[in-house]
């Protein structure tokens, strides 16, 4: 049988304050948006319209996102979940597809054998001879002696006796005029079949040829009903001679039904059993994940506990298995961790403990000897010139040691948690007033001259008094010490729930990497060289102790040449947490003068390269530039902060040329690099 005509075969910032947030605040937004003609500008992909609607779905898609993220356990089963899924599928569309192509063949082969059967059976009609005396109506020879006119009918019903519900016939001429001129010629078909249920292709194809073409269609029915209603079918037709030597078509019309029905019961077969299969190898999976992230778990568990300093937290080993050995490992881990902090815990108390003792102990001598060096410092008028300089040096001396007694039992207390807060509200401005007039003296000895800005309003904080002038009193003589002559900048603000002082000086300044030091236990800017000043090295340490005792900042910044600034930061309450200074770290004054350097650079370059003599007409090339113009940054020295809280600093290190300005606006400073750095706070 040849091939007919192909046909398809069966089958994760906000909302702003005091604003109401919700869908009719967003409808509004765009409302507005299309008014002002702002919908999407020059067909940005970037518009207000897109970002809105991403915030929209991103927003009920964190929750999930962050889950989905923190879960390992989850997203283990979801994998196999997906790859089960995959699997299933491809092994229900080759079971699928074998079953359809197994089912289509075997009923191909049964339609072409009882097709060709029933062509047979309608030439060897045809081709009977007719009976005597008997003529049709049209005056030709009738068919074993009956009327050609119901010969068709009669063919079709003949045929279609052998399989009912099976198959069907249907007869139709091969010209359409025929059709419609004689009655005898007019299209026959079995079981109430609608002819125009054979395809015009197949048609085409079996007017061409006298071979056997088929086609899958849908077969429709003249008196469709819901049981009726048009179903898949394999069409057979074949080009054939009536008693008359006209040419008619006959094809044969099977339908597919139970094939369908029985690919769809595979199809629900498999289905059930692949849901069932997805389903067992979650729970599979879920089980076995489970086995290994619990203890991961707890660990993860125990490990924040060990964190907070529950150092006895354990984790239960039941087995011999890798697990096993991980929470035997991870209990070893834990118990030589505590054993170490323990030996560090008892080491740092017998550290603090000798300290204070040390300190203890030597203030019952040292008021020996400081009664002794008074007497001999009362009576040096007697004495000849050297041994009254010497006795002047032990005054001086003794007074030293009994301030660095005080300093280490004070540092001594805030390493044993001892430290109490007497916080209380006060105004700095008062604290600031009583600071400067103990430093008047040194201030008045050094020529400087203490400004006092920013105190026009009241400045108040719960703070505990006595230790915010230790510290204010700390950074002022600091700054009168370094400063070398200069002015001394006592600036106050504040702002939200903060409250800021910061101390400015126009000295030496800090070098980079300086500002981080500076409040280490000790620390000199330059080690080499013996401490003059009289401080003894803990002043700015326990200053920063005092700043977080309170919850505050003490930050730092300096440029060499160019001066220091240290700002004090503290909340307005005592249980407010600071998110910001009223003071900028670094002085306006420097800022200004890094951009005005940075602009006299740029300056300095453009005339530089303007008075390089043009190249003649006939060289083409381009003008080398100077390697040191080339690599000259087109602003000023970048600034490298480091915000640390309660000590952090920033140096800004100062452009070749760039030379400081005090607080009136003048140059204080000569080269800056003929002096060196001395200060050890």
């Amino acid at each position: 049988m040849t091939g007919g005509s192909a046909a398809p075969k069966p089958g994760e910032p906000g909302v702003r304050a005091g604003r109401a947030a919700g869908p009719g605040r967003a409808f509004a937004r765009l409302g507005r948006l299309v008014r002002d003609g702002r919908l999407l500008q020059d067909g940005s992909p970037g518009g207000p319209v897109l970002r809105l609607l991403v915030r929209w779905v991103r927003r009920p898609l964190l929750p999930a996102v962050r889950l989905w993220r923190r879960n390992i356990q989850l997203r283990v089963v979801a994998a196999t979940l997906l790859m089960s899924l995959g699997v299933v599928l491809l092994l229900g569309f080759v079971v699928i597809g074998q079953m359809r192509n197994g089912l289509l063949e075997a009923k191909e082969k049964a339609a072409q054998s009882q097709a060709a059967g029933g062509f047979t059976v309608a030439k060897e009609i045809a081709d009977a001879p007719s009976a005597p005396g008997k003529q049709g109506a049209d005056g030709s020879g009738g068919v074993q002696g009956k009327n050609s006119v119901n010969w068709r009918t009669e063919l079709v019903e003949q045929l279609a006796s052998g399989g009912p519900g099976a198959f069907n016939v249907v007869a139709l001429s091969a010209d359409s005029q025929d059709d419609a001129v004689s009655t005898s010629r007019a299209p026959r078909a079995s079981n109430g079949v609608d002819f125009t249920s054979i395809p015009a292709d197949l048609r085409e194809e079996v007017a061409k040829g006298t071979e056997p073409f088929q086609v899958y269609a849908q077969i429709r029915y003249t008196d469709a009903t819901e049981a009726r209603a048009p179903e898949p079918g394999l069409v057979i037709g074949k080009r054939l001679n009536d008693p008359d030597g006209k040419a008619y078509e006959l094809y044969y019309l099977f339908p597919l039904t139970q094939e369908e029905q029985s690919l769809n019961l595979v199809k629900g077969t498999l289905a059930t059993a692949g849901l069932f299969v997805i389903v067992l190898l979650g729970a599979i999976a879920w089980l076995v994940v489970r086995q290994v992230v619990t203890p991961v778990r707890m660990a993860a568990g125990i490990a924040e506990r060990l964190s907070t300093g529950r150092l006895q937290e354990r984790m239960k080993v039941t087995g011999e298995d890798d697990i096993a050995r991980l929470g035997e490992a991870f209990n070893k881990m834990a118990q030589n961790l505590q054993l170490k902090i323990q030996q560090l815990e008892e080491l740092s108390r017998m550290q603090r403990r000798f300290v204070s003792d040390v300190s203890h102990e030597l203030r019952t001598p040292l008021t020996t000897v400081r009664m002794a060096a008074d007497v001999i410092h009362d009576a040096r008028a007697d004495f000849d010139p050297v041994t009254a300089r010497s006795a002047e040096l032990l005054g001086d001396q003794l007074d030293r040691f009994e301030s660095l007694l005080s300093d280490l039992l004070e540092i001594s207390r805030f390493d044993a948690g001892a430290a109490a807060l007497e916080a209380e509200p006060i105004d700095l401005r008062e604290v600031v007033r009583r600071v400067i007039g103990g430093a008047v003296p040194l201030a008045e000895h050094k020529g400087t001259r203490i400004r006092v800005l920013g105190d026009g309003q009241p400045v108040v904080a719960e703070a505990d008094a006595r230790r915010v002038e230790r510290v204010l009193r700390n950074l002022l003589v600091n700054a009168v010490e370094h400063g070398e002559g200069k002015d001394v900048i006592v600036r106050m603000a504040v702002a939200g729930g903060a409250v800021a002082v910061a101390v400015r000086d126009y000295g030496v300044g800090l070098k980079p990497g300086e500002a981080t030091r500076v409040f280490n236990r000790f620390w000199r800017a330059d080690p080499a060289r013996a401490r003059t000043t009289g401080g003894t090295g803990l002043g700015l340490s326990i200053a920063v102790e005092d700043a977080r005792l309170h919850g505050g900042w003490l930050q730092a910044w300096g440029e060499p040449g160019g001066g220091s600034q240290f700002r004090l930061t503290l909340p307005r309450t005592a249980d407010e947490s600071l998110r910001g200074s009223p003071i900028p770290l670094e002085p306006e004054d420097s800022r200004r003068n890094r951009e005005r350097a940075a602009a006299e650079q740029r300056t300095e370059q453009a005339q530089r390269l303007m008075s390089v003599p043009s190249q003649p007409r006939a060289d083409r090339s381009a003008l080398p530039v100077p390697p040191h113009l080339a690599a000259a940054p087109p602003s000023g020295t970048a600034v490298d902060p480091a915000a640390l809280p309660g000590s952090g600093a920033r140096v800004v290190a100062r452009p070749a040329g760039e030379r400081p300005a005090d607080g009136d606006g003048n140059d204080p400073l000569s080269t800056a690099s003929e002096r060196e750095d001395t200060r050890g706070r």
